[in-house]
This record gives structure tokens, C-alpha cells and sequence, in this order.
């Protein structure tokens, strides 16, 4: 059954070398980007680091990693009084972490309601600067016990999939892609904010290309602490501007016009302010796969999948595997010189072995014959096929972007 199974995955590998458009020859490219503050990256943080905290705890526990989708998160915005030179959080936010855990083995149970708050109360202070966990955030769990069929994925030699899910990844970024991500990345960065300490991490990047031509409109929430005036706001706010154009002048030859808190009117004392330096504090909320796809960015100019991958266990949820997966391969397919783009497609089948998907669609943009394609390709696919589930122990280690 093993055998038949296994050519019958390979009959599934389709390699395409495509005629299409790339999308960097198109007049237009749209692409965004939400930072590590954003209420949105906040749940997808809060997921995926609660999914690891389980999966070190199972590990240590009882030796293996054991079933649990923590994929379900909400974040209910607070709110805030806040003026130049200070101010407070008056209603503290709410995380509301919905999902499903093995939580009695034997005679054992595991303190999940624990877990989830401790980590998520380390992973903030760690993240947001001014953000007093303890204080501000009420963590609140709703885990449940998983359906015994799913549970079942993972007694198996090979984990089977469970869930049928679509996975999709692409390469290379493209220069627009490239100069979102970096430039968010570079807002966020230590350096920044060593030399602008009044920038929050709540960072959301939209660019836009029309032939040549790129505008990045950036919102960034600003720490109310260090601005003692609205004077000040828009003096802090041009040199942060001049800034960010020294950035992006190293990273591209095209016009790009940099805009900021657009939103902003200095006459009607309208200022992107904040206490914590994430939206989340007055009102604005978030919640799980809203935010970046697993290569950090929303692209409706590419292939895309709603699948949130965060909070999804690591071992046998295919939702998060094929994701990381299509994107590796596409990745190798274009490190080769005489590929200049890939995309990558997988579909899993609840129950069949993750190794082997319903179908892999490989589109290759490529000077090459099609038969010189496939022959580069196909056995690069079958091997990410076989690694797959070793995948785990990277992405508990978080060598892998997940949003």
C-alpha cells in the first residue's frame, strides 16, 4: 500500500513552465506589511508562541509533542487617555486564545491555562517596550480536548495530515515586495530604535508600484512619552522621514515617495499617539490570519492562501507545513540561475501521510525547455517532500517566518 501510495504521489508532482506575466512586469504591484505590533501580529504572535510553549512542555513532559491547534486568537482593544509627554491605559486589552490540546495523559494533567499566560505575558514584554503585560492584558483561554481522529494523525511512522488544507509559496520578491518587508523589519529594528526611541512597535507598511513608480504609506504608532508637543510631533515625525528615505535610497534606483500617518492634521490636533506604542491600547483589534502570509507579507498581486499558519501544531497540521514547504521550494527552484521565478501550490488530504499531498504544482518561469525544467525540479520537490517531518524541530527553534 506504502509503494502504491508513493507513485501515486509522484504521478501528482506537476511541473509547469509558465508564459504569464511575472508580476514585477506588470504596471502595477500592490503589497503590505503589518509589524510585530500590530494587533494582528499580535494574535498570530500569541498563537504560534503558545503552540511552541505547548509543544517544549509535551516534549518534556512525556517525551514527544502531542496533539493541539492553538490557531483560534482575538484581541479585544482597550483603551487609553493620552497627551504629549504622557498618559494611561484606563481599560486593559483582552486576549481571548481559542483551541484544542491534549490535557490529561494518565493520571497527568497540564497546567495549559498556566502555560498561556506566563508565555504570553514573557513574549510581550519582550516584544513591546511600554506595553506592562500583567497590567495591561487580560489573558484568557478557551482549550478544549481535540477530536480523537485527529489525535490519531499523529500515532503514525509518518504524521498524516490533519486537515486538507492548501499550502503556496513563490520567489523571489520582487523589488516592491523586498522594500516593504525590509523597511518595516528597519523600523523595528534595535538601531531605530536606539535613535528613535518615540516610534512604536505598531508598524503597518502599504506599497504600491504604478510602472516606476512607488509609494509607501507607513502609520507608526508614536510613544506619547517622548513627544512633548504637537511642535515636537512633526519635527520628530520629518526627521524620521528624511530617515527612512536615506533607507530606501541603498535599496532602489526607482522613485519612491514616503508618506506617514497620513491620517495626521496638524490644525485640528489630530497625532498618531499612543502610550504603548501599539493601536491595540485604544480600541483597534486584531485577531489570527488577518495579518501577513508565511513570508511576511500580503500580496494580492501573488498566489496566496487564507490559511493562518500560526498556532498550528508543528507536527501533522499541514495548514502550517505545506505553507513553509511551498516556500522553501520555491526558494531552490529559483537559487538555480536559469530559473527567474517560481510559485509552488500543495493540497493536502486529511489522513494520507503529509509526505505525500494530493497534488504539487510547481509553475516555473524559466528559459529552459520544459523537460531540462522538470528534471532540476523534480527530485529537489520529492526531497522536501521526505524532510517534511523534521520540519518541527526548526520551527520550535523559530528558524522559520510564519508571518
Amino acid at each position: 500500500m506504502r509503494n502504491v501510495r508513493r507513485a501515486f504521489a509522484e504521478m501528482k508532482i506537476i511541473i509547469e513552465k509558465t508564459k504569464g506575466m511575472p508580476v514585477q512586469q506588470s504596471a502595477i504591484e500592490i503589497v503590505e506589511r503589518k509589524g510585530l505590533g500590530h494587533p494582528d501580529t499580535l494574535c498570530d504572535r500569541a498563537a504560534e508562541e503558545l503552540s511552541i510553549a505547548f509543544s517544549k512542555y509535551y516534549l518534556e513532559k512525556f517525551g514527544r509533542v502531542l496533539h493541539h491547534n492553538i490557531d483560534k486568537c482575538l484581541l479585544v482593544g482597550g483603551r487609553s487617555e493620552v497627551d504629549f509627554g504622557g498618559g494611561k491605559v484606563t481599560t486593559p486589552m483582552r486576549l481571548i486564545i481559542v483551541g484544542r490540546a491534549v490535557e490529561i495523559v494518565g493520571n497527568e494533567k497540564a497546567p495549559l491555562d498556566v502555560i498561556a499566560r506566563e508565555t504570553t505575558h514573557k513574549w510581550l514584554k519582550e516584544r513591546l517596550r511600554f506595553l506592562e503585560p500583567e497590567k495591561n492584558v487580560i489573558v484568557e483561554t478557551i482549550i478544549r480536548t481535540g477530536s480523537a481522529d485527529l489525535r490519531a494523525t499523529f500515532d503514525s511512522s509518518i504524521p498524516l495530515a490533519n486537515d486538507t488544507s492548501i499550502g503556496v509559496g513563490f520567489s523571489p520578491m520582487t523589488e516592491t515586495e523586498s522594500l516593504v518587508y525590509h523597511t518595516e523589519q528597519f523600523l523595528n529594528s534595535p538601531e531605530v530604535k536606539r535613535g528613535y526611541p518615540m516610534i512604536g512597535e505598531d508598524i503597518k507598511i502599504m506599497g504600491i508600484r504604478i510602472k516606476d513608480q512607488i509609494t509607501l504609506t507607513i502609520a507608526a504608532a508614536f510613544v506619547s512619552r517622548f513627544i512633548s508637543s504637537k511642535d515636537e510631533y512633526f519635527k520628530m515625525k520629518t526627521a524620521l522621514l528624511e530617515y527612512i528615505r536615506d533607507f530606501i535610497k541603498k535599496r532602489t534606483t526607482r522613485e519612491v515617495d514616503v508618506v506617514i500617518n497620513a491620517a495626521d492634521n496638524y490644525s485640528r490636533d489630530i497625532f498618531y499617539l499612543t502610550v504603548t506604542g501599539t493601536s491595540a491600547e485604544c480600541g483597534d483589534d486584531g485577531q489570527v490570519g488577518r495579518g501577513n502570509r508565511a513570508n511576511g507579507l500580503i500580496t494580492p498581486c501573488r498566489p496566496m492562501t487564507l490559511e493562518a499558519t500560526a498556532g498550528k501544531n508543528p507536527i501533522t497540521h499541514t495548514g502550517k507545513l505545506y505553507n513553509l514547504v511551498a516556500s522553501e521550494i520555491a526558494a531552490e527552484m529559483t537559487r538555480d540561475p536559469d530559473i527567474s521565478g517560481a510559485e509552488c501550490y500543495l493540497v493536502s488530504q486529511i489522513g494520507v501521510p503529509i509526505t505525500e499531498p494530493q497534488i504539487l504544482h510547481a509553475k516555473i518561469y524559466s528559459r529552459l525547455a520544459k523537460k531540462a525544467v522538470e528534471k532540476r525540479c523534480r527530485d529537489m520537490i520529492r526531497r522536501h517532500l521526505d524532510q517534511m517531518p523534521q520540519l518541527w524541530t526548526g520551527i520550535l527553534e523559530r528558524r522559520y517566518s510564519l508571518f
